[in-house]
């Protein structure tokens, strides 16, 4: 089979994997009697996250010295862009082309204290580890400080999330579960089964699918730089991106945003303060401006969430403006990993 014949079949095998996520998941909720805001900034947001969370580690670990963790701090920093800005995009995307099977059409009807606690904790938290990587080198311990209060802070985040008390409405228009579809309520460990099932699915699909775009970018001579730090980012994304058009889809907009705006929040407190704990985490002009690009679109939508209790679709598009500029950032050569 060809490269591009692969990359057909990985799109296939992640699609197919984040069908049965999403349903898992909303399952697993159900059964931990857990609120629609904590499965999606939670459950899906860290389950679709891990994957690409491996690969920063991986390169500081095992890195050739200082080369390494370059692109390890460049792709912990990169994940927070992409969630910002492309992936709500990608949402704001969906809700347009799927407005006329939803009741509110274009308007994104999120859990307003969900999203504003998301947002609002990204803002703070990544601004934190940002302005953390200008510290000079005899400040390490303070460095070291505000990475464990870093991680303290998702914990208490999580905790919080959890603690939320379940809608009944939340139960509306869940399909039956994939792994049990006769019985009214599945046994948890069939959930469990299900969830880890699809989620082996998504990384092996994910897997593929950026073996595939390596291949083809090979054959059509596209530059390694552009792979490295525009192709392959989208493609650890993907799953995030699916699920979420898979919710905006069926109107579960606290599930959609949610599973981006957690994955956010992870991918702002926990994953960079691994980073500060194993690299002396000095940062590139590069690495500040997609930090600073994914900050300001985070904002923007913020503050319309703010003013208007809820979140147009035009404003998810705008993020697709702030990828814009760092995809032209990076082809006039202005940005340095």
């Amino acid at each position: 089979m060809s490269s591009i014949g692969w990359l057909i079949v990985s799109l296939g095998i992640i699609l197919v994997g984040a069908e049965v996520f999403v349903n898992g998941v909303e399952w697993l909720g159900k059964k931990l009697d857990l609120s629609e805001g904590a499965v999606g900034s939670v459950l899906a947001a860290v389950g679709t996250a891990l994957p690409e969370t491996i690969i920063p580690i991986i390169a500081i670990l095992f890195g050739n010295n200082g080369v390494g963790h370059e692109i390890g701090i460049g792709a912990i920093l990169g994940a927070p862009l992409m969630l910002a800005t492309l992936a709500m995009f990608v949402t704001g995307a969906a809700v347009i082309i799927f407005r006329r099977r939803r009741d509110h059409g274009i308007k994104v009807v999120a859990h307003y204290s969900t999203m504003a606690r998301d947002l609002s904790f990204f803002i703070v938290v990544y601004l934190v580890a940002v302005l953390t990587g200008f510290f000079p080198t005899e400040w390490r311990t303070m460095q070291l400080v505000i990475a464990s209060l870093m991680i303290i802070a998702y914990f208490i985040y999580v905790f919080v999330m959890i603690k939320e008390e379940r809608d009944v409405n939340d139960d509306e228009d869940i399909p039956p579960c994939y792994f049990a579809r006769k019985q009214e309520s599945p046994h948890l460990l069939i959930i469990l089964f299900q969830v880890l099932t699809a989620l082996v699915f998504i990384i092996l699909g994910a897997n593929l699918f950026v073996d595939s775009v390596k291949e083809v970018a090979t054959l059509y001579a596209v530059p390694a730089f552009v792979l490295a730090i525009i192709i392959t980012p989208i493609a650890t994304e993907l799953p995030e991106k699916f699920n979420s058009v898979i919710w905006v889809s069926r109107e579960k907009d606290t599930l959609a945003l949610g599973n981006i705006t957690g994955a956010m929040v992870f991918q702002s407190s926990l994953i960079p303060a691994i980073g500060i704990f194993l690299t002396d985490w000095q940062l590139s002009a590069g690495a500040l401006l997609s930090a600073g690009l994914a900050l300001a679109s985070a904002l923007f939508i913020y503050i319309e969430l703010l003013r208007k209790k809820h979140i147009t679709a035009g404003m998810l598009l705008m993020g697709g403006l702030f990828y814009l500029l760092f995809i032209l950032g990076v082809i006039e050569g202005f940005i340095s990993w």
